[in-house]
């Protein structure tokens, strides 16, 4: 089934003497698209994503998933909800450059329900899916930058998450890195989830189903 995500009525600031950064944003993210976040740099476009990833909990408003208000939930429900219905890819991919890339990929899988068997076998598969499976035991240091962000899409896969959320997942990458990476996501769209990126780059807003211009 499809995750519905949605925002209403948001607000939120770090401080009460910094700007409000959403202005009441209501808006319903799109299952099986991908939605670009766009706008000056301080508008707020990482800070939406931490929110609507419950990393952040907003000043006013709510985030809604698939029906139920979870923006403000118990610190337990929300840290249930990240490990599994949430993937996050960062501009740096933040691999652990100790740890093999399957390990890597796997990582989630600490933190989520079912047997470590399940997750190793499913990082595995993600990591052939995306043309990667050769490398599945080298480290990070051993691949490419446009490489890193593909193991980092596996990861934020690993646990069938209803949503993935992408903050500048193309903003260190030449073009042809920044295309496979952006193939990658669209693809997981495909699939029926939703996806949000963060994004300065054109190219990304080119291939977007949707902008939201904050």
């Amino acid at each position: 089934m499809d995750t519905a995500l949605e925002v209403e009525d948001l607000t939120f600031r770090y401080r009460r003497d910094t700007p409000e950064l959403f202005d009441h944003l209501t808006h319903a993210f799109a299952p099986g698209a991908v939605t670009a976040l766009t706008g000056a740099s301080g508008r707020g476009k990482s800070t939406l994503l931490y929110v609507l990833g419950l990393m952040l909990t907003p000043g006013g408003g709510r985030v809604i998933l698939d029906g139920r208000d979870v923006g403000a939930a118990p610190d337990a429900q929300r840290s249930h909800l990240r490990a599994t219905r949430l993937g996050f890819v960062f501009q740096d991919s933040q691999l652990d450059p100790t740890r093999t890339l399957w390990e890597c990929v796997c990582e989630p899988g600490l933190y989520a329900d079912g047997p470590q068997g399940h997750w190793r076998e499913r990082g595995l598969e993600l990591l052939d899916q995306f043309g990667l499976g050769e490398h599945a035991r080298s480290t990070p240091i051993q691949i490419s930058g446009g490489q890193a962000q593909r193991v980092a899409v596996c990861r934020a896969l690993l646990v069938d998450p209803g949503v993935v959320l992408a903050d500048e997942p193309t903003g260190n990458l030449d073009r042809s890195n920044a295309e496979a990476v952006l193939e990658a996501l669209s693809s997981t769209a495909r699939s029926g989830c939703t996806v949000i990126i963060a994004t300065h780059d054109p190219f990304v807003l080119e291939h977007a189903d949707e902008v939201v211009a904050l």
